[in-house]
């Protein structure tokens, strides 16, 4: 060391190669000089699938039990670096690669296309990010991103909130919808919620219940191939489809089952989701770990043996066939429905008005059968449409004309393709017919199939109406058509859906739950009342479904009711009338109150305001716990009595009302 500090001052090689220094062994060792050869350091990371367990001095069998590695992961820097090293020495010495899977990153850079940099500051704190949209946000951005394709990045803020809003948002929603309507079950006196268990979910007659169910199994296959294959990237976006149908299908579809609008039936709709959030929560585990603990945490509380973790569960398996059948069938559900929303916005025809009648023209019978069959329901209620018809004859309602697909046909056909193209506009409709049953047809010599000639179907109106009167959307092989003609007779049903919608809005208005129950009352404030009073009287028992409970009218509001929110709508279907939001008061029967007290007016006085000052949640709690009945006896210089509900008392208003149906 002396030598080097006092008589060498440059450290390269052509001023050091000379330089001895003497064994610190002894003599007999010799001197130290350097070694002529030096490998790249990155050679001993090369080395690293079998130096780290020092083969082939020890652990052989372990070695050759293991070699290949399953994957390796680094970024795209180190081509020539790590990954080059790993797989020169694997091949020189085993003849095959060190690895069976190779996972490369690309270069995350800032939004402007520069390298990151702390000077320039070119981007956000990571802790921002993460304390503002979370880290399985960020990190389901990252795996989205071209950056696990070995390409570059530019980062950008808004793009994790991106999948705040696509992803985490519905997911939770769906959730959150699962928690209030199941929290609603004990909020009205009945049985807490447990999931009915999978075996028997699976034997649901409910169209929609197999359709998720299915869907579900087909995201675990999906997930678990893609994993096995090592691509990262394309699990986002089938996750996103999946969240989609979840929830603009699946919970939209079926809010009445799941409000228990329909009976018993609300838990098995309750169960099939909880299963399906739970199952999805499982496979998205290892992308989103934080977001699906805390939603695992608050489920399993209702399953008794689960795993005190959701990282604690295994990867769920694939149970049985998917349902490929269904799952196509509400696919083409939903293709009509977004073709007959069009036709409405073309039109101004917002959903809330009902039309008399849609024609589904279609050639395949399978397809129509579902529609109008376990789907039509659906399809009916969704597009508030009264009648449904299905047609298989394609040229009853539509011309068909053939068009060539130039972008698949061109470099195939090259100088022939203005022959064929001639040849293929050319084709009747018998012949297009034809070619679409086959599914083949030879033109100029070259056969051609499905997937190089696009079939269009132009709508074929009906003689002597016109395009506002009748009019049609169309998507491949199906074509939607609507009848857009004024019916008075819908009048009443379209001007109930308005109510409906005001009083939801209203809801909303004053943040209300789902869970929270009020009492909805009804001014009209027009001169003629004749049709605000029809439309109640022939809509009576949509809007209570619709809303939950009986539409007031406001003159039975009485004195003790606690107003939450009240607004009034003008030009609303030809009406103007006033909402009005309560929570639920208290209503007595004052002769059978009076008969407890063998007609003492100031007794039965004295219980109702004792009745009127206790919490109405508690009051409500205590009748259930004693069938109904409740003994009140803590009223000074007054006998006790029993009091029965729905008998002497209500709890609601319009209690009394159905009592009376």
């Amino acid at each position: 060391m002396f030598i080097l500090k006092g008589l060498v001052f440059d450290l390269h090689r052509h001023n050091i190669d000379h330089i001895t220094i003497p064994s610190s062994r002894g003599p007999e060792y010799g001197v130290l000089r350097r070694v002529d050869d030096v490998f790249d350091c990155w050679f001993e990371s090369g080395s690293m699938p079998y130096a780290y367990i020092h083969y082939p001095f020890e652990n052989v069998e372990l070695f050759e039990k293991n070699f290949p590695g399953h994957f390796v992961a680094e970024g795209l820097d180190q081509t020539r670096g790590w990954f080059y090293t790993l797989m020169v020495l694997a091949t020189a010495l085993f003849g095959k690669p060190a690895f069976r899977n190779l996972i490369c990153n690309g270069l995350v850079l800032a939004e402007d296309g520069k390298k990151m940099s702390k000077s320039l500051k070119n981007y956000p704190s990571p802790m921002e990010v993460i304390n503002d949209y979370g880290a399985d946000a960020l990190r389901l951005y990252l795996i989205n991103s071209p950056v696990v394709r070995a390409e570059t990045l530019r980062f950008k803020k808004e793009g994790v909130y991106g999948v705040v809003r696509d992803v985490f948002l519905p997911w939770y929603n769906a959730y959150r919808f699962l928690v209030q309507n199941a929290k609603r079950l004990e909020v009205e006196g009945l049985a807490p919620f447990v999931p009915i268990d999978h075996v028997t979910l699976q034997k649901s007659s409910n169209v929609l219940d197999q359709w998720i169910n299915s869907a579900t199994q087909s995201l675990v296959i999906f997930v678990r191939k893609e994993m096995d294959g090592y691509r990262l990237y394309t699990v986002v976006p089938y996750l996103l489809k999946f969240l989609d149908n979840l929830t603009n299908i699946y919970v939209r579809f079926n809010r009445k089952r799941l409000k228990g609008r329909t009976g018993e039936d609300c838990r098995t709709a309750l169960s099939t989701l909880y299963n399906v959030l739970l199952l999805s929560c499982k496979v998205m585990a290892p992308f989103t770990p934080f977001f699906t603990e805390v939603l695992y945490q608050n489920m399993r509380k209702v399953c008794n043996g689960s795993e005190e973790s959701i990282h604690y569960c295994s990867f769920p398996q694939e149970e049985g066939k998917g349902g490929e059948r269904i799952e196509q069938s509400v696919s083409r559900m939903m293709t009509i429905i977004d073709l007959a929303r069009n036709i409405r916005e073309r039109h101004n025809k917002p959903l809330k008005t009902p039309l008399r009648e849609m024609v589904i023209v279609h050639p395949d019978a399978d397809f129509l059968e579902d529609i109008a069959g376990k789907l039509r329901e659906y399809v009916l209620e969704e597009l508030n449409i009264r009648s449904l018809v299905t047609c298989n004859d394609t040229l009853k309602y539509s011309s068909l004309r053939a068009e060539p697909d130039f972008s698949v046909l061109g470099k195939r056909l090259g100088k022939s393709m203005g022959v064929v193209a001639k040849e293929i506009k050319a084709l009747s409709q018998e012949n297009i017919l034809a070619f679409e049953s086959a599914g083949e047809v030879i033109i100029a010599n070259h056969c051609l199939k499905l997937t190089d000639i696009k079939v269009l179907r132009d709508f074929k109106r009906p003689d002597g109406m016109t395009e506002k009167e009748i009019d049609a959307a169309g998507d491949g092989d199906v074509l939607v058509i609507l009848d857009l003609r004024p019916d008075e007779s819908l009048f009443e049903a379209g001007a109930a859906r308005e109510i409906v919608n005001r009083i939801q809005k209203l809801r909303k208005k004053v943040a209300l739950e789902p869970t929270d129950m009020v009492e909805v009352y009804f001014e009209s404030l027009d001169e003629d009342k004749s049709v605000s009073q029809r439309v109640l009287h022939s809509q009576e028992s949509y809007i209570g479904g619709a809303i939950g409970s009986p539409l007031l009218l406001h003159s039975m509001m009485p004195p003790h009711a606690v107003v939450l929110g009240e607004e009034k709508f003008h030009g609303i279907s030809g009406m103007s009338f006033g909402i009005t939001l309560a929570r639920p008061a208290l209503m007595f029967n004052s002769k059978a109150i009076l008969a407890l007290f063998s007609g003492e007016a100031k007794f039965g006085h004295n219980l109702q305001t004792y009745l009127l000052s206790r919490d109405h949640s508690n009051l409500k709690s205590e009748f259930q716990e004693r069938n109904g009945k409740k003994i009140v006896d803590s009223i000074e210089n007054q006998p006790a009595v029993e009091v029965v509900l729905g008998e002497h008392v209500f709890l609601t208003v319009g209690a009394p009302l159905s009592s009376c149906q």
